[in-house]
């Protein structure tokens, strides 16, 4: 599958369609689908274990690498920036059922239209938060922390990256990872986030040979991250 700038972009995801209405028009970037969020929702496909015995998840016979990361049962999940929410369904379709989507208020009229388009898909209504990422009340609002982080294409400008780097840390649990669906869009915002990244959390790439065949663009990438152990908290438990 490739990405176009076509208006309407469709995902099947554990045999249902999803169907995505774009504004590629529009002044913001949260109103089109971006493909990052096609490939994490793929690769989460591919290693779901919520139907082990299917074509999409039963890859080989090895053992799954990602088994536990994606065992959602009574997991709490939010994906920042999620435009049109793309990945938040996705992954509710995976068997992640408590899940917030959020992004900031020009773009929720899209999001909300398009969950408004996919009810019959999803089979109920996710919720939703309006979120800036260096706004404390409203990270705390969502009671975190969460289980799962999600994000996609959310590096593209400089002055954000500090922010989203601590909404991030602020959102995982200790235990918990964040999942993101990542492609260079600056090459001064990539630079600090890494630099930023490295300072809170552990960082696993995921090998492109374990993305999903048809959507493992050679552009994008996808990586695991957790956090770190403090020195003051390790040393506590020594």
């Amino acid at each position: 599958m490739k990405f176009t700038d076509s208006p309407v972009i469709d995902l099947t995801v554990n045999g249902t369609k999803l169907s995505f209405q774009q504004d590629n028009g529009s002044m913001h970037v949260g109103t089109s689908v971006w493909p990052c969020s096609l490939i994490l929702s793929k690769f989460a496909e591919r290693w779901s274990t919520l139907d082990s015995s299917s074509s999409s998840s039963s890859t080989t016979t090895s053992p799954n690498p990602y088994a536990e990361l994606f065992d959602f049962r009574r997991r709490r999940g939010i994906e920042l920036g999620t435009g049109c929410g793309v990945a938040g369904m996705a992954f509710h379709l995976l068997g992640l059922t408590e899940i917030v989507l959020t992004d900031i208020a020009p773009v929720m009229p899209a999001l909300k239209h398009n969950l408004k388009r996919n009810k019959t898909a999803l089979g109920k209504s996710l919720k939703t938060s309006i979120v800036y990422w260096n706004n404390r009340d409203q990270i705390s609002a969502l009671k975190p922390p969460f289980d799962l982080v999600i994000a996609a294409d959310v590096v593209y400008i400089e002055e954000s990256v500090g922010q989203l780097v601590t909404a991030m840390e602020l959102l995982v649990a200790d235990d918990g990872a964040v999942l993101l669906g990542y492609q260079i869009r600056s090459p001064e915002a990539d630079k600090l986030f890494w630099e930023l990244c490295d300072v809170v959390f552990k960082i696993e790439k995921v090998p492109h040979e374990h993305l999903h065949h048809e959507y493992a663009y050679e552009e994008t990438d996808v990586y695991i991250f957790r956090k770190k152990v403090k020195k003051n908290d390790a040393e506590s438990e020594s």
